[in-house]
């Protein structure tokens, strides 16, 4: 109950940010389970642009940070959990949705016993914002996924 009064006293703007942010988390879970990354990845391109369901005068701008926070607060909150590479997916549709300029990073390291480990994570101006992990630097970035032809 204290959550959900917590909720109420946000901003309309933030409880809307929040709602978004739980709803395209939970269809990006779904979109990994059931679609092949390739598709996935051409159908987040087109919701992704700026202009694909408002135009530029109807929209607000959210700022990158307010993004972050909306995926890690709704993350907590998601059902059976997130992994990580719905939750940077999440972020960088809704980075680019609104102008920002984020970029996905998946990396692989060897575990123990030499299991193969991956990790996804979005890099914002020089930072990692969404899937920081104190020992991020043992996963070796894979080649960025832009410009490759969909």
């Amino acid at each position: 109950m204290r959550r959900l009064r917590s909720f109420f006293k946000l901003s309309k703007g933030d409880r809307q940010l929040l709602a978004i942010t739980f709803v395209l988390l939970a269809a990006m879970r779904l979109g990994l389970w059931l679609l092949p990354f390739r598709n996935l990845l051409k159908l987040l391109q087109k919701i992704s642009k700026p202009n694909f369901l408002l135009s530029p005068e109807d929209k607000s701008q959210i700022s990158a940070s307010k993004i972050v926070w909306a995926v890690n607060a709704t993350s907590r909150y998601m059902p059976g959990g997130v992994k990580c590479l719905a939750r940077a997916l999440t972020a960088q549709v809704l980075m680019n949705y609104h102008g920002h300029t984020p970029e996905l990073r998946i990396g692989v390291a060897k575990g123990e016993g030499g299991k193969l480990e991956a990790h996804a994570w979005i890099e914002y101006q020089g930072r990692v914002a969404i899937g920081y992990l104190p020992d991020l630097s043992r996963f070796i970035p894979l080649p960025s996924l832009e410009g490759v032809k969909l």
